[in-house]
């Protein structure tokens, strides 16, 4: 058979190539890394000092099952399930093994005005299969299990999502929050909760966020506009450091 089956696995979960083998006597079936040919198993015998690679078989089944404990990037490619026949009876495998990483949606640093929801979604992606967890951290802590209270985390194994409801937000909720899914690359976000009433410090909202770096120092900062009352506009801007505001018809600069 000149099909390859495609196989994607994740760095550091066990990779699996089945090959199914019927009527096969005694003969014998390896497995083979084609880039350098080398034979990997023998039956259940394995043929490399890599001892990440196992043969996998039940006596009397018809399935002979390559595991890769541990899989690195490097060990994508093709591998052979080979009968010793003549001619050959061969099955290909086009094994990829990828990082999976996980992602918080929106910015990397949120203000949100107190009182108000602390919305946050995270995404496993380039997971070929749904996390069996996805925890949330603050500061080191798992957020799942906080006695805090009004904090709920919906998991949907499927789309590979969860979210993180943190309601009426306090300046104690600001930190360092953390989405960990099993078998993923971690990803963080800043989350700031202003006391106060500026449109800048809710989460969602007319505003615009950035930052600059001025003198090795970033600043990041976030504005909005109020609604025009005969002619005066409004402009609240919340910054992660103090500055000073100078301000023109169509500009504003901030200094250390």
């Amino acid at each position: 058979n000149s099909t390859k089956r495609e196989v994607t696995a994740t760095v550091g979960q066990s990779a699996l190539l089945h090959c199914r083998v019927r009527n096969l006597g005694d003969r014998a079936v390896s497995w083979i890394r084609k880039r350098d040919l080398h034979i990997l198993t023998v039956g259940i015998l394995t043929y490399t000092n890599d001892q990440r690679f196992q043969s996998l078989h039940t006596e009397g089944g018809d399935e002979w099952t390559l595991r890769i404990t541990s899989p690195q990037p490097r060990d994508s490619g093709t591998y052979e399930c080979q009968v010793s026949t003549e001619p050959k009876i061969s099955q290909a495998f086009r094994l990829s093994v990828v990082v999976s990483r996980a992602k918080i949606l929106g910015n990397a640093e949120l203000f949100i005005k107190s009182g108000s929801d602390i919305n946050l979604t995270c995404v496993a992606l380039q997971s070929p299969a749904p996390p069996s967890f996805i925890y949330w951290y603050k500061g080191g802590r798992v957020v799942n299990y906080s006695q805090r209270g009004g904090i709920s985390v919906l998991t949907e194994r499927q789309t590979k999502t969860s979210k993180l409801v943190i309601a009426r937000a306090m300046p104690s909720d600001s930190g360092n929050y953390t989405c960990s899914p099993s078998s993923s690359d971690s990803a963080s976000v800043v989350v700031h909760v202003i006391n106060g009433e500026q449109p800048a410090a809710m989460q969602h909202g007319n505003s615009s966020a950035n930052s600059i770096l001025i003198n090795k120092h970033r600043i990041s900062f976030s504005f909005s506009l109020g609604p025009l009352t005969g002619d005066r506009l409004p402009l609240s801007l919340l910054a992660s450091k103090n500055f000073i505001l100078s301000l023109t018809s169509s500009w504003f600069c901030l200094m250390l």
